[in-house]
């Protein structure tokens, strides 16, 4: 795969510079409280929140970016699931390493992203911890599996809901620990089924032809049987 032109969705909003006189921990601080405090109060300001993210992640873009990496080299090194993919991928022709996974600022609410002609894209500024970039990977790993073994078309939305329902159930973002204690969803029963529709629900949202969640959620359960029991190249669901 060739090295990739990450499409930008947008720049990050302009940093603006705490003054001189603050303290930079003040500042950082200081606004953080207030951006809690609006949603305490019901006066959240998402103008505020987005300005100040976005210049957070300007100023840490180096750091955010050599932490990435960093996670990784290691997960392709030790990771089991990681490691998995990347020989399965490799059955099909294709090698993915450190120089087709590419570690960069996303300005979009996502973690992840993959294109046959570029890789996979991690978002740096995004990942909560190591454990949450594996499931990433692992998630865009089987999204490359999938172009590799089967003709997939991009404007076909129950070829897009198949590909997002393998990769929820396959990646392990969809365990019940993940679920539990990092997304706050306590249902026990069909805890995996329901994690899996909602994220390919989300995912199908964001492509061009889907009107709404309505829609969304009909092309899932279109494609649903078929793609949720099929676990290649797994022999079974991957937790």
């Amino acid at each position: 795969m060739s090295k990739p032109e990450i499409p930008t969705d947008g720049a990050p909003a302009t940093p603006t510079e705490p003054s001189p006189k603050l303290d930079p921990i003040y500042y950082n601080w200081s606004n953080t409280f207030s951006i809690l405090l609006s949603r305490m109060n019901g006066t959240r300001d998402v103008s505020l929140e987005k300005n100040y993210f976005s210049e957070q992640d300007a100023i840490n873009e180096e750091a955010y970016c050599r932490r990435c990496e960093s996670n990784r080299d290691y997960l392709l090194k030790y990771s089991p699931i990681v490691r998995f993919m990347r020989d399965e991928v490799g059955k099909l022709g294709a090698d993915l390493n450190e120089r087709n996974i590419h570690c960069r600022l996303c300005t979009q609410e996502q973690s992840g992203g993959f294109h046959i002609d570029h890789g996979i894209l991690l978002c740096a500024n995004k990942f909560r911890n190591r454990g949450h970039q594996e499931d990433t990977m692992a998630h865009e790993m089987v999204h490359a599996w999938d172009h590799l073994k089967w003709k997939v078309e991009s404007d076909n939305l129950k070829h897009q809901a198949c590909l997002e329902i393998r990769a929820s159930t396959l990646s392990g973002e969809c365990r019940f620990t993940r679920e539990f204690f990092t997304r706050n969803q306590w249902r026990i029963t069909e805890q995996l089924q329901n994690c899996v529709r909602r994220r390919a629900t989300l995912s199908l949202m964001a492509r061009p032809g889907v009107k709404d969640d309505v829609h969304a959620a009909k092309i899932v359960n279109e494609v649903w049987d078929s793609c949720f029991t099929d676990t290649r190249p797994f022999d079974e669901i991957y937790k």
